[in-house]
Parts: C-alpha cells; sequence; structure tokens
C-alpha cells in the first residue's frame, strides 16, 4: 500500500509538470510570428529588424551600378552626384528616414554590362545593399535585371527607359524604372513629326540594343505611314568610334528629319557629322540628351535648333522655388554643378526617400515594393506640373507624358503644350 502511494504521488508530479510544460509551449507558440508575415515587427518606433540585408540599427545601405570614369561617366555622373547630394541633405537636415542614416555606395561599371555584373556582385555580397537604386545604362542593366528579380532584391528607378522594364511587371516584380519608357518617347515624337512636318522623309540612327530598338519601334507606331515615309534605319553598336557611314547613309537616302536614339557623345557626332557634310535636317534626339552639358559635346550654334522632350522643370528655372531648393542642395552637398541629369538624380533620390516612408513599420525588401506599389497620381516638385506617376503590381510604366524641348542659344528651351502617350 505504501509502495502504491508512492507510485501516485510520482505519477502526479509528472503529469503536473507536463501540464506546465504544454502550456509554456502553446504560449510560445502564440507569440510566434504567423506564417507569411515580415520578420519586422509593426510598431510606431523604427523597426528593429533582424537578418534584413542592408539594415542595422542606425543605417539603410543603397547601392548603385553607374558608369563614374570615362566618356560615359562625364556624361551621367551628374546623376549620381543628384542622387547623393539629396540622401546627404536628408542625413543631415531631417536626421535620416525611419530614424535611420541613408549609406548609398556607387561602384564603377564603365557602362558596360560585364562591369556591371561585377559591381551588383560587389554590392550584394560585399556591402550587403537593403535596394539597388538608380541602375544606369539599357545594355549594362540588362545583365543584371532577372538575377536582382530572381532575388529578390528591390531594382527601383532604373537609369534607362528601355520598354522591356515595364513589360511584364508579374515576371519582374522588383524592377521599376523612373525615367519615361523609349518606346512612349520615339511614339509621341513620330507623332509629332506626322502632326506638323507632313510629307518629311525621315531617317532614325539607333544604338543597336533595347534602348535603341526600342526608339525605333516607337517612332514606326507614332509615324503616320500615309504623312511620313520612314526612308532610312541606321544601327549602330555601343562600342563604335565613328558613325560617319551611318549618318552619310541617312543623307544619301534623303531624310529631311532625322531622329537620333544615340546617348550625348554619339548624337554629338551625329550634328558634327551633318554639318561636315552640309547637311541641313530637323534633328530630334533622344531624352538621354536633354541635359545642359549636351552644348559641351556639340557646339550651340551646331545645336540649335534641335528638339528633345522632357518631363521634369529644368535647371535654369531658378525663380522656381523646387529648382531653387535644388540649386541650394547641390551647392552645400556636391561638387558638381546643378543640371537636368542632377535634376533626374535628385528625383529617384526623393521617390526613395518617400518609399521608405513609408515603409517604417515593415522595413523589409517586400515592404518597400509595397510602399512603391502605393504611389497613386504621384507629384514630385521637380516634375512638370500634371505629370505625375502611378504604379501598382500590374503598372510598373511610371511617367507617361513629356514635353517638347528645343535647343536655342546654348539652353533647352520647352514649347507646346505636355503630350501624353495614353492620348
Amino acid at each position: 500500500m505504501r509502495k502504491l502511494g508512492r507510485f501516485w504521488l510520482i505519477f502526479l508530479a509528472l503529469a503536473a509538470l507536463l501540464l506546465v510544460l504544454t502550456v509554456a509551449c502553446e504560449e510560445e507558440e502564440e507569440e510566434e510570428t504567423p506564417t507569411g508575415t515580415p520578420t519586422a515587427a509593426v510598431t510606431d518606433t523604427p523597426t528593429q529588424v533582424t537578418e534584413v540585408p542592408g539594415i542595422t540599427d542606425t543605417e539603410i545601405i543603397l547601392g548603385s551600378h553607374c558608369a563614374l570614369s570615362g566618356t560615359y561617366g562625364a556624361a551621367y555622373a551628374p546623376i549620381i552626384a543628384g542622387l547623393k547630394a539629396y540622401f546627404d541633405y536628408v542625413n543631415a537636415e531631417e536626421g535620416g528616414v525611419c530614424g535611420r542614416q541613408i549609406v548609398f555606395k556607387t561602384e564603377d561599371d564603365h557602362f558596360l554590362p560585364a562591369g556591371a555584373v561585377e559591381a551588383t556582385k560587389k554590392l550584394l555580397e560585399r556591402d550587403k545593399v537593403f535596394a539597388i537604386i538608380a541602375g544606369m545604362g539599357t545594355a549594362a542593366h540588362s545583365a543584371v535585371w532577372e538575377d536582382l528579380n530572381e532575388k529578390g532584391v528591390p531594382d527601383l528607378w532604373i537609369m534607362s527607359g528601355a520598354h522591356k522594364w515595364a513589360a511584364e511587371p508579374e515576371k519582374h516584380p522588383w524592377s521599376v524604372a523612373v525615367v519615361p519608357d523609349y518606346y512612349v518617347e520615339a511614339t509621341i515624337v513620330g507623332k509629332y513629326i506626322s502632326e506638323n512636318m507632313p510629307g518629311k522623309k525621315v531617317g532614325i540612327i539607333y544604338q543597336n540594343d533595347d534602348y535603341g530598338r526600342d526608339e525605333l519601334n516607337g517612332l514606326k507606331n507614332g509615324l503616320d505611314p500615309n504623312k511620313n515615309e520612314l526612308v532610312s534605319e541606321q544601327g549602330y553598336e555601343l562600342t563604335a568610334v565613328s558613325i560617319r557611314s551611318q549618318v552619310s547613309n541617312m543623307k544619301d537616302a534623303g531624310a529631311e528629319v532625322v531622329v537620333g536614339a544615340c546617348i550625348p557623345p554619339t548624337c554629338a557626332q551625329l550634328v558634327r557629322e551633318a554639318d561636315r557634310l552640309g547637311w541641313d535636317a530637323q534633328f530630334f534626339m533622344g531624352y538621354v540628351n536633354s541635359d545642359p552639358m549636351m552644348f559641351q559635346y556639340a557646339s550651340p550654334e551646331l545645336m540649335e535648333g534641335v528638339i528633345t522632350l522632357q518631363a521634369n522643370k529644368l535647371s535654369h528655372w531658378t525663380d522656381d522655388p523646387a529648382i531653387a531648393e535644388h540649386h541650394r542642395i547641390m551647392k552645400k552637398y556636391s561638387d558638381s554643378l546643378p543640371g537636368n541629369f542632377t535634376i533626374a538624380g535628385q528625383e529617384a533620390a526623393e521617390l526613395t526617400v518617400e518609399a521608405l516612408r513609408r515603409t517604417c513599420d515593415n522595413l523589409t525588401r517586400e515592404g518597400l515594393m509595397d510602399a512603391v506599389h502605393s504611389f497613386k497620381d504621384y507629384q514630385l516638385d521637380l516634375s512638370l506640373p500634371g505629370i505625375t506617376m502611378t504604379l501598382s503590381p500590374t503598372d510598373h510604366l511610371g511617367i507617361e507624358a513629356m514635353r517638347m524641348l528645343r535647343a536655342h542659344d546654348g539652353k533647352w528651351e520647352y514649347f507646346g503644350e505636355v503630350i501624353s502617350f495614353s492620348d
């Protein structure tokens, strides 16, 4: 009987212990994060994030591959200068974002695909960046964007208007461009030519990659074949030293209007070669040439009357409060002079900061994309009034309207009304 009593005492003790352990496990399970939710806790204060690349308690680390040296670096480095200056301004004067300082790392890709691959690998593996911001150049970024999507890395505000970035957002949910789509731009140009220059023969010189082919297809889409004949299509490689033969071919074909789907050094060659041949045509250039520095590549005399497009306010509009503030920021936080390209850089930085502010309580890569997709009719202070950005998981085509610019007395000047692609 004594042995039996001892048995029951031991049994009851074990049962009580088992009950305590069961309750403790249930409470622990209730406290765990539900499956599928971000690892960061949602609070009213800066999120304490663990195991999110590029996020610490004090920093948000962002990166970009871009041309920082050589001919292309001289052309596009101002874009990066605009980005850096704005991030520095936010850090110094606004205390950063989400209670953290923005750290912006750049790697020189020399405007080449292989360079972009190497640069992006360093940014992801060595620097552990949270997102890639303003990856530059169609050919260069084409070499890395698929990998960024496979890895689930936000690939925001691509500095290229290649149509493919926005063509299939469901298949490439992490990539969003900021500059207008090249196909959209060339469609607008083609429509303008047919409406204002009917009967004129048209030629196009285009970079033989996604950029140039998008411009070629957009021009064909916009031109009315009953009003204008496309008499010459001249491709060239990005690495080409000279485009003399292509310019000569367009002249020989009788082109009276020429579209230059080329970047600044090459488009400058276009007008110089035309002048050498004594060929007086009306030249249009892609908006990638719409910075004042274009008049350093080709003289103001040769650029006179050339037409391009833009969606932003111009850097010499210093009476405009937003432009005046841009000048102040560039003067205080950068050695680069303000220009239309530094404006484009600041806009990419502003969009980044706004998206981060919208996700401070969910500072993950998924949370950042949710914030990006929340932009609806968003008006940037440096964009022309009425040109807004709307994004969603099924729509990554940001800027869909532009206005014509004409070169006059060594600077770009707007004329006409804003033209919408959707119209």
